[in-house]
């Protein structure tokens, strides 16, 4: 890998002196209150446009995530779930409800916590802001926001094809059409994508290589109607359908298993958005409204193999999730479009209330329980917000915001278990921004997050799994937790220079969290011998995550463009004894490599030819607050070498080509293999293998 980087390096410089260096274009965030261009966004975000995943051949959010600073995901899936940012989200999810601590958003709709859907077909640009959201998002963005932006309808007609093969039997297919449908008045979008593989698996017992198959559909259709010169309404209408097989672990840890009943991981999701902006010479009024309906199953096998593999050792058992999701959420927000003076100083400000509701059932179906477990899970969450970004001079900005939102939950199961915990949250943010001049920015600044409270339904739910007193003492001290809240402190440096051609962003942060909310689990003996695996949440007293986020993007000339990230982290426990009573306070958080790094660029030939390479890395880190497993460091090498015409395109591209085996998932405090007589051992998920293909696109 260093002869193939020099070489890149020898390449690139040469290429830099021989050509004209040219500026970089303009990132405008649209997950903030207004428009705001990336350089001059007092906060750390990175942005990944359209034309990148398309490099990338990126077809999921896993396969762009490594390339932001000390952004990280979890698997145990067939896809990637769960996010972290700066060492902070879930890993997983069973019985228990889920408040996740990373927002997900596409195109206005909220799907944090399924983090499944995120194809990327046909999409503008990603925004991953770090650090906590409490103003813009509220509960779902205790460590930070996920935006995806699909493209919009354009004026001019266009229609486009593209087709992909790979290794694994792999192949896609899509399809996008605009343009009007009434001449100035009314556009429309259409974007239309099969994927499918045999995945990564082989199941030696059944003989077969698609158990761990991925087989997804996303259909998109959006309409923009400009109803007049200062009103357009944008409606968005998404179907995905995730029909995937979850086949994973390996009792040897390889790429083969032994599963007699292979699971499946499946995701079908109908959601609309709509989104009405009516722009005035000194206020704009902003409406949108929200719908989705989901449907999950995830199942696996949870012994791994076979009846007959170790006869008096041997168990067979199958977990079943089944759950329904159905999400509403509206919004009304009024934005100053000219700065107004307030204590004569002028200001920009933003206001607006936000009302969110969540209806979740479950049904799990388990082999050891006597009837299926079923559960009902209802949020409803109102918020008022507000900001203010106050110019003290021509060069200091003072920005301030307050969310506050009252969240009432009611939890039920067919065990006769309830609750209805509720409560009040808040969060803010108080930064100062200074202009050096038009191309340099230096901000600092602390923000509050916070996450809800909640029920460990897991643990409400196995009231009767035993008839040991301390056992059932210690299931009810962890029925519920307490609400988890954050400050971040940030100072951060964004500059433009080299004629425009080097892009700079800089942020040092120090964040400290109370009530730390800390996935365990459980491992309990049952009467007849078998073992009950219970995850639950609780609370730590503190945690401290502090680092830094490097991004470099430079233009060095016509044909050559260049990047570099780097994320450092460091992380531990400051108080915590586990369920267990292990004294952790001092250890790493799980999830949070110390360092992560992406850098690479892409050189034009000339005549259309061009090559991009990209480097990827991360360091090692533990899969779980609760075991000492780790995944050991990675370094992934990419590829692509292609042909741009006038209207179409073809590339040769590679991921992982070094063929590095890395882990997207590990366990490590049980044992699963009866032919070593179940010794505890670690067992893990492996990411994807080596993989090449071959792109084409068309436009008509």
């Amino acid at each position: 890998m260093k002869r193939t980087a020099a070489l890149l390096i020898s390449c690139f410089s040469a290429a830099a002196v021989q050509a004209q260096v040219s500026t970089i274009s303009e990132i405008l965030v649209t997950a903030e209150f207004r428009d705001t261009p990336l350089q001059q966004q007092g906060a750390s975000t990175s942005v990944l446009t359209g034309n990148e995943l398309q490099l990338r051949a990126a077809q999921h959010l896993e396969d762009v995530l490594n390339v932001a600073p000390n952004v990280n995901y979890a698997s145990g899936a067939s896809r990637a779930r769960f996010f972290q940012i700066r060492g902070i989200g879930e890993r997983s999810q069973f019985v228990e409800p889920l408040n996740p601590s990373i927002g997900f958003i596409i195109d206005g709709i909220d799907f944090s916590g399924l983090g499944t859907a995120g194809t990327l077909f046909d999409v503008e640009q990603i925004e991953i802001l770090r650090g906590p959201q409490g103003t813009l998002h509220g509960a779902n963005a205790l460590a930070g926001l996920i935006n995806v932006t699909t493209m919009a309808p354009q004026e001019e007609p266009a229609l486009s094809v593209e087709a992909t093969a790979a290794d694994y039997d792999t192949w896609s297919a899509g399809i996008t059409g605009t343009g009007p449908l009434i001449a100035d008045r009314l556009l429309y979008r259409l974007a239309v994508n099969i994927y499918e593989s045999d995945g990564f698996i082989e199941n030696d017992y059944l003989n077969r290589d698609d158990t761990n198959n991925r087989d997804e559909t996303s259909i998109r259709g959006k309409l923009r109607w400009l109803a007049g010169d200062s009103d357009t309404l944008d409606l968005t209408v998404l179907y995905t359908d995730i029909d995937n097989g979850y086949d994973a672990f390996s009792l040897d840890n390889r790429r083969h298993t032994l599963s007699d009943q292979p699971g499946k991981d499946t995701l079908q999701s109908t959601a609309l958005g709509l989104h009405w902006q009516r722009s005035g010479d000194r206020v704009s009024t902003e409406a949108s409204l929200s719908l989705a309906a989901t449907e999950t199953d995830y199942g696996y096998d949870e012994d791994w193999s076979f009846v007959g593999i170790a006869p008096g050792w041997e168990y067979s058992s199958f977990d079943l999730y089944q759950r329904e999701r159905d999400s509403y959420s509206a919004e009304l927000r009024v934005l100053s479009t000219e700065p107004m003076l307030l204590a004569g100083l002028s200001s920009d400000w933003v206001a607006g209330v936000y009302y969110l509701g969540d209806r979740e059932d479950l049904q799990r179906s388990y082999t050891y329980l006597e009837r299926d477990f079923s559960s009902t899970y209802d949020t409803d969450t109102l918020a008022a917000f507000g900001q203010l970004d106050t110019a003290l001079t021509d060069q200091f900005t003072l920005v301030t915001g307050l969310r506050v939102e009252r969240r009432e939950t009611d939890y039920a199961d067919n065990n006769e278990v309830s609750d209805d915990p509720g409560e009040t949250l808040w969060g803010g943010r108080l930064s100062l921004e200074y202009t050096l001049d038009a191309n340099r920015l230096l901000y600092a600044g602390v923000s509050r997050g916070y996450r809800a409270n909640g029920v460990n339904a897991g643990i409400l739910a196995s009231s009767g799994i035993s008839d040991d007193p301390n056992v059932i003492a210690g299931l009810a001290r962890l029925s519920t937790y307490d609400e988890e809240s954050l400050l971040n402190y940030e100072l951060g440096f964004k500059a433009t220079t080299l004629d425009n051609s080097l892009r700079t962003r800089l942020a040092l942060f120090y964040m400290d969290r109370s009530d730390q909310q800390v996935k365990g689990s459980l491992v309990i003996p049952r009467s007849d011998g078998s073992t009950a695996f219970i995850d639950y949440t609780s609370n730590a007293a503190e945690g401290d995550n502090y680092g830094l986020e490097l991004e470099l993007d430079w233009q060095a000339s016509d044909r050559l463009s260049l990047y570099a990230n780097l994320g450092l982290l460091e992380t531990e426990f400051d108080k915590y004894i586990n369920a267990d009573g292990e004294d952790l306070s001092g250890r790493e958080q799980a999830h949070a490599p110390a360092y992560q790094y992406a850098a690479g660029g892409q050189l034009d030939f000339g005549a259309g030819f061009y090559l991009r390479m990209d480097f990827e890395g991360k360091d090692k880190f533990f899969f779980s607050d609760r075991h000492d497993v780790k995944s050991p460091s990675q370094n992934l090498l990419h590829m692509r070498l292609g042909y741009i015409a006038d209207n179409w395109s073809l590339a040769l591209w590679g991921r992982n080509l070094t063929d590095e085996d890395y882990y997207v998932r590990g366990f490590g405090s049980f044992g699963n293999d009866p032919r070593k007589e179940y010794i505890v051992e670690p067992y893990y998920q492996f990411g994807e293998p080596r993989l090449v293909g071959v792109s084409a696109t068309y436009q008509f």
